[in-house]
């Protein structure tokens, strides 16, 4: 069993890996200007994060930069992902309102794919893919560990729970204390990639975990974040470089 999932004319399938880029713009003008740059690098994915935006809850400016935004990508694929401080992102919304602002950006079709954070109720968590999968938009269930790497079993325990939540794509990223935390976050990826029916993406973060980001494909993380200027997280790196250094990788 390996995971696949088409979005659009893309495929992410276990053994292969697509390359997302992330915009982080804070105005409109930003934002469009960033995926301008981003597209013209030839990313499979942008990463939308709307924690950057400081008109995410002015819903007039967000549908107007979204609609925007889809015609500057074409037929790349948008992630849209607002992350909180708790998980590494720069603002912050309670439950009820993060729950609110995904359902008005599923319901008027505004994204491919919706990142999840896996910290939230249950409930909140089904109604929201329930909902997504009704209008064709994709999820990944996601959760980030900064404070180090959890044990392997904890890691696999956490990818399966993902599976059974029904999300379409599982991620974990973990902070590596030693070298060791970022072959464990690998191990644990290699062997559920087999038994998943979902693909997972797996990143060992900042420089020490930075081989994680390179060595994707060969132990089964299906996506891998790049930037064209700005970082978003510790141990990105550029595009054209992931890119040469993922072909050393790929099998």
């Amino acid at each position: 069993m390996s995971g696949k999932l088409t979005v659009g004319p893309t495929t992410f399938e276990t053994g292969t890996t697509k390359i997302a880029v992330p915009i982080t713009g804070r105005s409109s003008a930003e934002i469009l200007e960033q995926a301008k740059q981003a597209v013209e690098a030839n990313p499979d994915v942008i990463e939308w994060r709307i924690d950057y935006d400081q008109d995410v809850s002015d819903s007039d400016s967000y549908f107007k930069t979204a609609n925007k935004l889809k015609a500057i990508l074409a037929d790349t694929v948008l992630l849209t992902t607002f992350r909180t401080t708790g998980e590494g992102g720069q603002a912050n919304l309670d439950e009820s309102a993060y729950v609110q602002l995904y359902k008005w950006i599923i319901e008027n079709g505004l994204t491919d794919m919706l990142d999840v954070e896996g910290h939230f109720s249950e409930e909140s968590i089904s109604n929201l893919i329930y909902l997504a999968h009704r209008h064709n938009v994709k999820v990944i269930l996601s959760a980030h560990e900064f404070q180090g790497t959890p044990p392997e079993l904890e890691i696999i325990n956490l990818l399966d729970q993902m599976q059974n939540q029904n999300a379409d794509m599982a991620k974990i990223a973990a902070m590596p204390r030693k070298f060791k935390d970022v072959l464990t976050l690998m191990r644990a990826t290699a062997s559920e990639s087999e038994k998943l029916e979902i693909p997972i993406i797996a990143i060992s973060m900042g420089e020490l975990g930075q081989i994680s980001r390179m060595a994707a494909p060969l132990f089964g993380s299906v996506m891998s974040f790049a930037t064209v200027g700005d970082a978003s997280a510790p141990g990105q790196i550029e595009i054209g470089e992931l890119r040469k250094d993922m072909k050393l990788f790929n099998h």
